[in-house]
């Protein structure tokens, strides 16, 4: 461990190296400046100053690049990481850490932006052309990476960076300014073509061309993701002498790069402008790397890798060159943590933030037609005031906290009409100023009503090491003048004046925001704590884009709240799985070492939702099913269905006497086991079987599709009868087996009454009862299948009718996120595990991408209907 005096040497290094030729030169300069003011250094101080300069030494040392996370085509091995002249990284690491980034999160961004920088174009080189896609979360830091990778980019000898910075002023405003708090450490070293002002987007330059910059500097764009900003540019590529554009190396950077970029083009050749002029600024110039980030790679993945159908070299901006997936950070919480995984061991871990609309209110907070949106007026609802006032609460136990200094911000986000954004914050700007004299003094009925609200909350999340959220009601009370004094009502759309907008550069801001696309995209709202969000899409990428609760929520990780409504709630459970599944395709390429030519990424179809837009989708087809390598099984039951729960139990029994009466069952310590079952008995069950039409990516007919597609293959199967010591039997006999033991599987309590969503069945150690060793550590699904033989294994679970949530004795204060069960009879649940290699479950969408023989190059017609236009 180094010592204070030596990591203060190590961090003059970092920051003052740029401005000398070798470390040895910067450590003489530090210091002869400390000599003159405190003496001499004596042996003790020499000492650790050396010992300062091997630390930053090894710190900028070439390494190997392992590149973990990407798919790539032959890269080049040119980049070794930071190197003694890393100006402009040792600058950002060194300002990361006085924002409060832990070493562990540095650490980790400097290998993820090393990886991705590795795979660009060779600075050195006359030429190159470079295709690329960085893959996020929601919300998780994407634009931290990009800076590290700008940073680093520059100090290996890229001159320019070029960023589309989203299709907004807003969204170009927020990025310029980041970027040049974060990487322009140097700011003599730069020389820049836009800022923040309002009229600081890119314009052609009086001289008409681009300029060289001077060895070891930079020229920086920030610009809008528009025609008419990309036309100029192109048009000052053509203008800028040829000897200047030969020493050109450019790093373009597409934020958000499924928005706009992708042709979105009925015809192949009718290409959309801003796609066309994004073709062509890349066509211009000699050497340029061009990567997009996007945490929802939808359209981009279903761009045609081969456009001409005759030439087999590449086109469009299909990322030719790698795809790289970025870690999951730390201490980020998406879909997975808010929603919930797939297995029954990580129950309860999840946050219970959600709470589900009265179904009657959706109708009065926003119009049920476009023909009304003029005239409709919303109208205050229980679970809009419940929102405000767990917000108010929020803000009041941050503050107490010691965050008073921080953002806090709730979004309201129901309708994409504008003028609906304005009547619903004059609505709720009007219901909080006429309480607020009540809420200050402690009085009335909304008093009453905001101490309810607050220790109902408080008592269903706790921050780590307690039962529940510590602060009482007199703590919070303490806090709520300030809180409303600091409150403000911006709304942000597409027609919100600048100077109205919602600014986070100055003091602190508390504040509730009602809005549209503008909150959908890109925009990050700082110190979100409240999303009160009825605003549907049909469109996967849309939705996932709007849940801007995704995020980092550090000290107040027991705080956010979600108010919406059961079916996005549900779209969101399953976008979560989805979301998950193209990483993990990304990750099964990788592993075999594929390149993204062989990349073919299959986004699992939900019913009623399109992909992404159809223009966007007109190069892919519905694949194949197959359910090889995957598991599946059965979250959601009709349970008050007493014929379709009858008639499964029924289906569970004759299937376990048509076992018994030819194989002897193991006991094993997960349960009964029957092995080699015919494939017919197990089909016979599963047609027998009714699964609940609310699943979203587990349909009957899929199944037993596939079934009768590879029965032969699938062969003989193992059946187990997963038991748990709960000491509650059956209320009817399972077959010859009789009355046998049954499960607790509650029910979510924010799901809907007509189905009951268990979240989770399976659990991983279930799998293992057939497995031929067991697996090294805590791994996940992939590395407890790979300890079973290869046949199929189906999983059968007996579910006690009632189901009364568990006390956990953790949390025995702590209400349940769930309610009992309460299904009309005991319910059977299944899960099937199928051996094989990934090729993902359900109907899926992919793009073709072996190049098209010339019979097939004529375009046909688009079968694809467009779901849902643009509406702000």
């Amino acid at each position: 461990m180094t010592s204070s005096q030596i990591e203060i040497f190590a961090t003059q290094l970092r920051q003052r190296r740029a401005n000398y030729e070798t470390l040895e030169a910067t450590a003489a300069a530090c210091r002869r400046e400390m000599e003159g003011m405190f003496g001499t250094f004596g042996p003790e101080m020499i000492a650790d100053q050396e010992a300062a300069i091997e630390l930053v030494r090894a710190e900028i040392q070439d390494v190997e690049v392992l590149r973990r996370h990407s798919i790539v085509d032959m890269p080049e091995d040119w980049y070794r990481g930071p190197g003694e002249n890393s100006h402009h990284w040792g600058a950002l690491h060194e300002y990361l850490k006085t924002k409060g980034w832990n070493p562990e999160t540095i650490d980790s961004l400097d290998r993820a932006s090393t990886e991705v920088v590795s795979l660009l174009g060779n600075p050195a080189k006359d030429k190159f052309a470079c295709r690329g896609l960085v893959v996020g979360y929601v919300q998780s830091g994407k634009t931290a990476n990009m800076t590290a990778v700008m940073a680093k980019s520059v100090d290996a000898g890229y001159n320019m960076i070029i960023v589309l910075g989203g299709v907004t002023n807003k969204l170009r405003k927020q990025t310029q300014d980041r970027f040049e708090k974060d990487v322009l450490r140097h700011r003599d070293l730069w020389q820049l073509y836009t800022t923040s002002a309002p009229d600081g987007d890119f314009v052609q330059p009086a001289n008409g061309g681009f300029v060289l910059p001077a060895e070891g500097h930079a020229q920086l764009i920030v610009m809008k993701k528009e025609g008419s900003r990309l036309k100029q540019l192109r048009r000052t590529i053509s203008r800028t002498p040829a000897v200047v554009l030969r020493g050109l190396r450019v790093l373009l950077i597409d934020d958000e790069c499924d928005q706009a970029s992708v042709n979105s083009a009925r015809g192949e050749y009718d290409m959309t402008r801003i796609n066309a002029e994004i073709r062509k600024v890349l066509a211009a110039l000699p050497a340029i790397s061009y990567v997009g980030y996007t945490a929802t790679p939808f359209a981009n993945v279903f761009i045609n890798p081969y456009p001409d159908g005759l030439d087999q070299n590449l086109d469009d901006l299909y990322p030719r060159d790698f795809i790289t997936a970025l870690e999951r950070p730390i201490g980020y919480f998406g879909a997975r943590e808010v929603f919930g995984g797939d297995s029954a061991e990580r129950d309860g871990d999840d946050l219970d933030m959600i709470r589900i609309l009265g179904k009657d209110e959706p109708d009065l907070l926003r119009p049920t037609s476009p023909r009304a949106k003029e005239d409709f007026r919303p109208a205050m609802t229980e679970s809009l005031e419940e929102a405000i006032l767990w917000f108010i609460a929020s803000c009041s136990i941050r503050r107490s906290r010691g965050q008073d200094r921080e953002h806090m911000s709730m979004l309201v986000h129901s309708s994409p009409y504008v003028r609906q954004h304005e009547y619903m914050s004059s609505l709720i700007r009007n219901w909080v100023e006429q309480r607020r004299s009540d809420l200050i003094a402690g009085t009335g009925e909304v008093t009453k009503r905001f101490r309810d609200v607050f220790e109902r909350e408080r008592e269903r999340t706790a921050p780590a090491g307690h039962g529940r959220i510590p602060e009482d009601f007199e703590t919070i009370m303490a806090h709520v003048p300030a809180v409303l004094a600091a409150l403000s009502y911006p709304v942000e759309n597409g027609e919100t004046e600048d100077e109205l907008r919602l600014d986070y550069t100055g003091d602190p801001v508390t504040c509730i925001v009602v809005g549209g696309t503008v909150l959908a995209r890109g925009l990050t709202l700082e110190g979100l704590c409240v999303s009160f969000f009825l605003r549907t899409s049909k469109q996967y990428d849309t939705l996932l884009q709007m849940g801007r609760w995704f995020g980092y929520r550090r000290g107040y990780e027991d705080l956010p709240r979600l108010w919406t409504t059961e079916d996005l709630a549900s779209k969101f459970r399953s976008l979560a799985t989805i979301e998950e599944e193209i990483r993990e395709d990304i990750a099964v390429y990788r592993e075999n070492k594929l390149t993204p030519r062989d990349f073919a990424v299959k986004v699992r179809a939900i019913p009623g939702m399109a992909i992404t837009a159809a223009t966007k989708m007109k190069h892919a087809f519905r694949t194949s099913m197959s359910f090889s390598g995957k598991h599946v099984q059965t979250i959601r039951f009709d349970h008050r269905d007493g014929e379709v729960v009858g008639g499964n139990w029924h289906a569970a029994s004759r299937l376990v006497d048509t076992m018994l009466a030819t194989i002897t069952p193991e006991t094993k310590k997960q349960g009964l086991l029957f092995r080699k079952v015919p494939f017919a008995t197990v089909r016979r069950f599963l047609a027998d079987t009714e699964i609940s039409e609310e699943h979203m990516d587990l349909k009957k007919s899929h199944l037993i599709g596939y079934l009768d597609e590879e029965g032969n293959a699938l062969g003989e199967w193992d059946v187990a009868i997963i038991q748990t010591a709960s000491g509650m039997k059956s209320a009817k006999p399972l077959g010859g087996l009789g009355h046998v033991d049954t499960m607790r599987r509650s029910r979510l309590r924010e799901a809907s009454p007509r189905y009951a969503d268990i979240k989770a069945l399976m659990s991983k150690a279930d799998i293992l009862i057939d497995a031929e060793r067991e697996p090294e550590g805590e791994g996940d699904w992939t590395s407890y299948k790979d300890c079973r033989p290869e046949i199929p294994l189906l999983l059968l679970y007996l579910i006690d009718a009632q189901s009364a949530p568990m006390v956990r004795k953790s949390h025995a204060d702590k209400p349940s996120s769930r309610v009992a069960l309460d299904a009309i009879a005991d319910l059977v649940g299944f899960g099937i595990v199928f051996p094989g290699a990934k090729d993902h479950s359900g109907g899926y969408f992919s793009v073709d991408i072996e190049p098209p023989a010339l019979e097939e190059t004529e375009e046909g017609e688009d079968q694809i209907e467009e779901v849902e236009g643009g509406q702000d």
